[in-house]
C-alpha cells in the first residue's frame, strides 16, 4: 500500500492541488477518483482516500466535483456525509450520485423526493433498487414522471396500497397507467382496476400477463365504458343526422363493434348501417343494399370492409336477423315491446354463438344507469 500511497498521493493530489485550470484539476480528480476505486484499500488507506473525497467535495470548481459524482456514482468508497453534500449540489453533480450512490439511508432518499426536485426525484426512482419506504412516498407525493418511471422499475418495492395510489392519483395518464400494467408482477385488485382504465392494448398484456379471465376483463372494462356507450346509443336513436353523428364518433375513436351491436340490439338499425357506412368509408346507400338486400354475404362484405372483429360476425348476424324477423311481424319499431322482443330474441336465437361475447355486451343493456353503478360497485 505504500506504493500505492506514494503514487497517489506525490503525484496526483500534488497535480490536483497545484493545477490552475478547472479542466487540467478536473483530469486530475478523474484520475485520483478512479485510481482509489480500482484500489485494493484496507481500513487505513480507505479512511485516507475518504478525506480526499471530503476535500473534493468542497472544491470550488464544479469540473472538480462533476468529475469525482461521476466517476464514483455507484461506488462503496463516497461515504454518507460527502454522498448527502453532493446530493445537494448542482444538478449535473448532484444526479449521478442520488441515481445510483450505495451511501444513502432510506431517510435520505426520502429527504430528497420530499425536496420536490422533479428530477431529482426521478433519479430516485430510477434507482436499481428502491425501498419499499422509498417508493411509498414516491408513489404518494412523487411528480409525474418521476412516478412513471418507479412504476417501469421493476427492481422498486412497490406494495400493493402504492400500486393503488398510483393507479388513482394517475387514473388519466395513460402513461403511468402503461408503465404500471407492464410490471412482471401485479396484484388481482391493481390489475383488475387498470383493466378498467387502461387502453385495449394495455388491457390485452394485463389479461395474458397476468392470467386474469378474459370474461373478466371484458366485463370491467364494459362496467367502465356502460354509462357512456348507452348514452351514445340513445343519443344516435334521436340524432337528425346519423351520418355526422357516426362521424364525429368514429372521429373520438368510439365508434366500435361494443356500440353498434349494442345499437342493433336496441333496434336502432340505422344506427347500424351508419355506423357500418362511416367505419368502411362508403356511402349509407351502397351499406344499406350490402345489409339489407345483397344476399347472405353482403353483410359479410361490409362487415369485413368495417375491419370490425371476425369473432362477433355470428352476433351481428344473429342481430340483423333478429330485426328482420320482428319487422316482419308488424311490431311497431319503435316501441318499448319491439325493444324488449329484440333483445331476449337477440340473445336466446342462437344459443351456440359466441354466447360470452353477447352475455358481456348486453348483460346490462336494460338497466338504468343507477343499477349498472350498482352492479358495478357489487362486482
Amino acid at each position: 500500500m505504500t506504493a500505492y500511497r506514494a503514487r497517489l498521493t506525490e503525484v496526483d493530489i500534488r497535480r490536483l492541488i497545484k493545477a490552475a485550470d478547472d479542466d487540467e484539476r478536473a483530469e486530475a480528480a478523474h484520475k485520483l477518483c478512479r485510481n482509489m476505486e480500482r484500489a485494493e484499500l484496507g481500513e487505513e488507506d480507505r479512511a485516507a482516500a475518504q478525506k480526499i473525497l471530503r476535500m473534493l467535495a468542497n472544491d470550488a470548481a464544479e469540473l472538480v466535483r462533476r468529475a469525482m459524482a461521476v466517476t464514483l456514482k455507484a461506488s462503496d468508497l463516497i461515504p454518507n456525509d460527502v454522498a448527502r453534500k453532493l446530493a445537494g449540489d448542482l444538478d449535473s453533480i448532484a444526479l449521478p450520485i442520488i441515481a445510483a450512490s450505495p451511501a444513502f439511508s432510506d431517510e435520505d432518499l426520502i429527504e430528497i423526493v420530499r425536496a420536490g426536485s422533479a428530477v431529482r426525484q426521478v433519479a430516485v426512482a430510477g434507482r436499481t433498487r428502491v425501498s419499499r419506504d422509498v417508493a411509498d412516498v414516491l408513489a404518494g407525493e412523487g411528480c409525474e414522471q418521476a412516478v412513471r418511471v418507479l412504476a417501469a422499475n421493476d427492481n422498486a418495492d412497490l406494495s400493493e396500497g402504492s400500486l393503488a395510489v398510483v393507479v388513482e392519483r394517475f387514473a388519466e395518464t395513460p402513461e403511468v397507467l402503461t408503465a404500471v400494467a407492464y410490471r412482471q408482477v401485479l396484484p388481482l385488485q391493481v390489475t383488475e382496476r387498470l383493466i378498467q382504465l387502461a387502453s385495449d392494448t394495455v388491457r390485452e398484456h394485463l389479461v395474458s400477463r397476468h392470467a386474469v379471465a378474459p370474461e373478466t376483463a371484458i366485463r370491467l372494462a364494459q362496467y367502465a365504458r356502460e354509462r357512456t356507450t348507452v348514452d351514445l346509443v340513445d343519443q344516435a336513436g334521436v340524432s337528425a343526422d346519423l351520418a355526422a353523428f357516426m362521424t364525429q364518433l368514429n372521429a373520438r375513436r368510439v365508434l366500435n363493434a361494443s356500440l353498434l351491436l349494442r345499437g342493433l340490439a336496441r333496434g336502432q338499425m340505422a344506427m347500424f348501417e351508419y355506423g357500418l357506412a362511416e367505419l368502411a368509408n362508403t356511402p349509407h346507400h351502397r351499406a344499406w343494399l350490402m345489409v339489407h338486400d345483397a344476399g347472405p354475404l353482403g353483410l359479410k362484405a361490409i362487415y369485413d370492409r368495417a375491419g370490425l372483429p371476425p369473432r362477433l360476425f355470428p352476433a351481428f348476424r344473429a342481430g340483423v336477423d333478429t330485426w328482420r324477423a320482428l319487422a316482419a311481424e308488424g311490431i311497431d319499431m319503435s316501441s318499448a315491446l319491439f325493444r324488449e322482443q329484440m333483445l331476449e330474441r337477440f340473445l336466446t336465437q342462437r344459443p351456440n354463438v359466441l354466447r360470452d361475447d353477447l352475455a358481456y355486451l348486453m348483460e346490462r343493456l336494460d338497466q338504468s344507469p343507477a343499477a349498472g353503478h350498482a352492479a358495478a360497485n357489487a362486482a
